[in-house]
């Protein structure tokens, strides 16, 4: 009997184990998401007003079908901005996701230290294969990349000379030399390392373009594109001084460009760069056919440059279609800054004003995304690395001052979505003085302090401080400094109040320069 009571007591064991073995087995199972691939392509200064999809006046001869491709499959932001517009301090924002005061990256001769946390490494921490190809310009060794092939400097736009693990600190004369057309090359050895990838792993990919940054090159097959043509300009284009606009600082002209290419064309081996379709002259002409002449060429030989690029975004977007990549890979096209074609007679950007500030963004991810859309929200380019961590399912680290805009592009941007823009350039010249300010929805306010603030390679030359304030829904364009017009005093002095809470916000409080912090108080 009692053994017969032990067998049954194994059995109802056996039984209730096997049922609550049922039960567990029923219940729905956690799955991790599937983490989608990053492609981030950036261009240097390929700035808005040249992508066609953002309208102006060169909207209808940009060739840039591929750019419009992404437009129409993905969502573009229209109010993208960064936070220093200058190629060194911006790529550094946009690595480790804070301004120039926390990650020391405040002008062109700084370095990114590579102990520095960024964005790159984090991915990499957490399972992602990663990589930089083409335009790096932060001086010491990439960190945080599996792979990197970067080119020497700023780079050259023919036959490229690039710096990899196996040659980064050896002579000049070991560094890789790769024959052809810049813009051509970083794609190839773009897709050559998605080529050795493990597929069943998630890939960040920095594909850096060094177009379009002076000299404006282009390949020989868009030599002729826009020969025939003549080129739609500015409004501002013969904008010759600060006395018509009220602005307080010279800036930098486009006839310094025109000096610039007549130097060249004079002694080319004495410049700089090469510039294409020299000799240059404006010899015979007055200071508007020459300042209308020397635009022609910017404006042409900028497009020229810029298609290539183009050319370039759907070569890999093919590379994706065809491997099979496509699907889960984000695509993001973006530039540094932006740039000056003529507008307020500049060239180059480092300014606050809209051409220069703007970022342009277009990203696709068909999982998630929606195509054909818009967003105005303000973005900044120190959220760019928040965004990738947002996707790669991993924490934010603390030294992150950006916020992740996923949501945003699904269209559930979140109430508490910041409202204004801060910004400081630091590389001080008296043509384009160091400044900071904000920009919201509606108004830019703008301090000109004009000091060099011991910062490396600016001038020593102070230049007498200075406010702006401009009205974008009145004056678009910036053609009129508003600071002393009674009619924004008091939202002037409102600005001022968010200014002080947005310099908190960032640490950029200027505590180690009292003499920035009293101008905060002059009128």
């Amino acid at each position: 009997m009692k053994h017969f009571s032990s067998i049954i007591a194994i059995l109802l064991t056996v039984f209730l184990f096997s049922c609550n073995n049922k039960q567990k087995n029923n219940k729905p199972q956690t799955e991790k998401p599937i983490r989608p691939n990053i492609l981030f392509i950036m261009s240097d200064d390929h700035t808005s007003q040249a992508w066609g999809i953002y309208g102006g006046v060169l909207k209808n001869h940009v060739k840039a079908p591929n750019i419009s491709r992404l437009a129409d499959e993905g969502t573009v932001l229209n109010n993208s901005f960064c936070t220093n517009s200058i190629c060194v301090p911006s790529r550094a924002s946009i690595l480790t996701g804070s301004y120039s005061n926390k990650n020391g990256v405040y002008t062109l001769s700084d370095a990114l230290n590579p102990d520095s946390l960024n964005i790159a490494k984090i991915l990499r921490e957490n399972g992602y294969q990663t990589a930089v190809i083409g335009k790096w310009h932060l001086k010491k060794e990439p960190s945080g990349f599996d792979y990197y092939n970067v080119l020497h400097d700023q780079g050259r736009y023919w036959d490229p000379i690039l710096r990899t693990k196996d040659n980064f600190h050896k002579k000049p004369e070991e560094w890789d030399v790769h024959k052809g057309f810049s813009t051509d090359v970083v794609t190839d050895l773009s897709m050559k390392w998605l080529d050795t990838i493990d597929k069943s792993k998630p890939f960040m990919l920095m594909t850096h373009f060094k177009a379009t940054h002076e000299p404006f090159d282009f390949p020989e097959r868009y030599a002729d594109l826009y020969k025939n043509e003549t080129i739609p300009e500015p409004e501002s284009l013969l904008d010759f001084g600060k006395e018509t606009t009220g602005r307080s600082f010279e800036g930098q002209s486009l006839d310094n460009l025109a000096f610039r290419w007549k130097q060249a064309t004079k002694d080319p081996e004495s410049w700089w760069c090469e510039y294409p379709g020299l000799p240059f002259s404006t010899v015979g002409m007055d200071s508007i056919a020459a300042r209308k002449h020397t635009y022609q060429k910017l404006v042409k030989d900028f497009m020229r440059s810029g298609a290539a690029i183009d050319d370039n975004i759907g070569r890999l977007l093919n590379y994706l279609e065809k491997s099979g990549l496509a699907e889960n890979t984000i695509v993001i096209y973006t530039a540094d800054q932006g740039y000056f074609l003529g507008e307020h007679g500049f060239f180059d950007k480092r300014l606050i004003y809209e051409e220069s500030l703007r970022m342009p963004f277009v990203i696709r991810y068909p999982k998630e995304i929606p195509a054909g859309k818009r967003i105005d929200d303000i973005i900044l380019n120190i959220d760019f690395a928040s965004l990738f961590a947002d996707y790669a399912n991993v924490k934010l680290p603390s030294s992150f001052q950006g916020k992740s805009f996923r949501e945003n592009l699904k269209g559930n941007s979140p109430k508490d979505w910041r409202k204004t823009a801060y910004y400081r350039y630091w590389q001080h010249y008296p043509i384009r003085p160091s400044h900071f300010g904000i920009r919201n929805e509606r108004y830019k306010l703008a301090l000109f302090y004009g000091q060099p603030l011991n910062m490396t390679g600016v001038s020593k030359e102070t230049t007498e401080p200075a406010w702006e304030f401009y009205d974008l829904e009145k004056d678009p364009k910036e053609n009129r400094n508003a600071y002393n017009d009674e009619a924004y005093a008091e939202i002037i002095a409102e600005m001022k109040i968010e200014l002080q809470k947005q310099r908190e916000l960032y640490g950029d409080t200027d505590d180690n320069y009292p003499e920035v912090q009293k101008l905060l108080s002059s009128k």
